[in-house]
């Protein structure tokens, strides 16, 4: 018999099976809004230009998040403009046409405080940030810590989810089968 070890930290786990692509799991798009803690208004992908100074419900701040991984690592694209939002290796944010690069893909961490922080999948520990006036910050003067890189999903209202939520089914204990009587 296998004796169980306490205290198993899955995290190293985890971060082994979010580091590569994926082509088994099932892609999942979700559509939503992401809510700068510091500026107070949403993440606008505007082509090549990015910036936080988005009103709630704005055409541009409307973000297709493709996910494709095991793990935490997604892809951010502009509803309106079919572009990227990207990190290049100055750690600036942009826009690109084409998502499929190791620097338009990022790690997806839920803070404690329950704010979401993007990390660099390319560039391990830059953050996507926005200063107070919405401009983008660069990535190597970012932190997890910093309150510049604190964001909140929220959804569109009255937009109904790509994907229909997984239902579970409850199992229960077989009752007897009541058979019709034969009219006679």
């Amino acid at each position: 018999m296998i004796a169980a070890e306490e205290n198993v930290d899955f995290r190293i786990h985890v971060e082994n099976q979010t580091k590569g692509r994926d082509d088994v799991s099932r892609k999942q798009l979700r559509l939503y809004q992401l809510y700068s803690r510091t500026s107070g208004k949403h993440v606008q992908v505007l082509g090549r230009r990015i910036s936080a100074k988005g009103e709630d419900g704005d055409k541009y701040a409307q973000l297709l998040v493709e996910t494709d991984t095991f793990g935490s690592q997604v892809r951010i694209k502009g509803k309106e403009t079919d572009f990227y939002l990207c990190m290049n290796r100055k750690g600036k944010l942009v826009g690109k046409p084409d998502g499929a690069s190791k620097e338009c893909v990022f790690i997806e961490k839920v803070l404690e405080n329950n704010y979401t922080a993007l990390m660099s999948a390319k560039y391990s520990s830059w953050y996507v940030g926005f200063t107070k006036k919405g401009r983008p910050r660069k990535g190597p003067k970012t932190r997890e810590t910093q309150q510049d890189v604190h964001f909140l999903k929220r959804y569109l209202k009255g937009v109904v989810e790509f994907q229909r939520p997984f239902k579970y089914t409850t199992v229960t204990k077989r009752t007897k089968r009541v058979r019709p009587t034969k009219p006679g």
